[in-house]
């Protein structure tokens, strides 16, 4: 029986690269490891792949796919697809999966890590005392005890920060097209519209999925709904809020705080070569600079993608990420997308 050739992107560390060798045998599997991205030049390298590991920052469109023609299965170390090219995947017969439930727990904690960091002014107290300034002044921050905490998408990680809220004694009022009554039940969540969780939510986290529906759910448009100092935090997609209306509210003082895990474009900010580029679009490339513009504001706290990143969740993604490859080879394919 032939062996099936995978190219596995983004792996960059020694016991990730053992475990896959272990688990997918080189008897029926044969694996190439590559640190990078995927770029228009190391796919010609993998030319002969027929499955593929990869991660967000990998974009697969039409113009990849057409240089991997030997591909079939495609599996993403994420929960979110965004970055596949579905209808070309499908048009080209290829199976798709995902990672769906590795960081429920994970990315919530980093959120409320921002929410605290955000409430309490940590950063700003850490940069004072680390230059040995002890005063107290413009440092005074406010309890999450008896606060609102607007949560936009309640799937799992959405319910898993509806849990964490609970315990910090919030009042939790949430926005999903799908209400979950348990949650209704037993955390006395409030599903509202979106409008009414953002005029009353002295907290705002995001963990919806991004896709066109929700591209810029929070938007010039509404976001001067939210409550004067109000802060906002986003671990989801950066797609989600426009960056231009949240300089604004920033600036205004509309909102006290923001707290970013994610941007728009943050992988043209992430690499110089590409913000310089004069192919870059207009459009992206206003978003680029106001990214930056956003770096620089005191009040707000942005951390590199990096909610997903603790050592429980990336195992259970590279084990997620073996299993969805041994359905596969077995023609029975899981967590399926698309």
């Amino acid at each position: 029986m032939a062996k099936i050739t995978i190219s596995l992107f983004e792996v960059k560390e020694k016991w990730q690269k053992e475990l896959l060798q272990q688990r997918l045998p080189a008897a029926s599997f044969s694996l190439r490891f590559s640190p990078h991205k995927t770029s228009p030049s190391n796919l010609r390298q993998h030319s002969d792949a027929q499955a593929l590991s990869i991660f967000i920052h990998c974009r697969i469109d039409k113009a990849a796919l057409t240089r991997l023609p030997q591909l079939k299965f495609i599996t993403t170390n994420s929960t979110g697809f965004d970055h596949i090219d579905l209808a070309e995947t499908r048009q080209r017969g290829i199976v798709v999966s995902n990672v769906p439930y590795y960081g429920e727990n994970t990315v919530a904690e980093h959120a409320f890590a921002l929410i605290l960091a955000l409430s309490r002014k940590i950063v700003q107290s850490a940069n004072r005392t680390r230059q040995g300034r002890f005063n107290l002044k413009g440092l005074r921050g406010f309890d999450l005890k008896g606060k609102t905490i607007g949560i936009v998408g309640t799937g799992h990680i959405g319910e898993h920060a509806v849990r964490i809220a609970t315990g910090f004694e919030m009042k939790i009022l949430a926005y999903d097209p799908f209400p979950k009554p348990e949650l209704m039940k037993r955390y006395h969540v409030r599903y509202v519209g979106l409008e009414k969780v953002l005029s009353n939510a002295d907290v705002l986290t995001l963990h919806a999925p991004y896709n066109k529906k929700t591209h810029h759910l929070i938007n010039r448009g509404n976001i001067r709904l939210m409550k004067p100092g109000s802060i906002l935090v986003n671990t989801a997609r950066g797609g989600l809020v426009e960056t231009a209306a949240l300089l604004v509210a920033l600036r205004s003082g509309r909102l006290a705080g923001v707290g970013l895990d994610v941007l728009e474009e943050e992988g043209i900010i992430s690499e110089d070569k590409k913000l310089i580029s004069s192919y870059l679009e207009r459009e992206k490339l206003s978003v680029a600079l106001q990214d930056h513009q956003l770096l620089a504001e005191e009040n707000a706290i942005i951390t590199p993608h990096n909610a997903f990143n603790s050592q429980e969740a990336v195992l259970r993604i590279t084990q997620t990420t073996i299993e969805n490859f041994q359905a596969w080879a077995k023609g029975k394919p899981i967590n399926v997308v698309g």
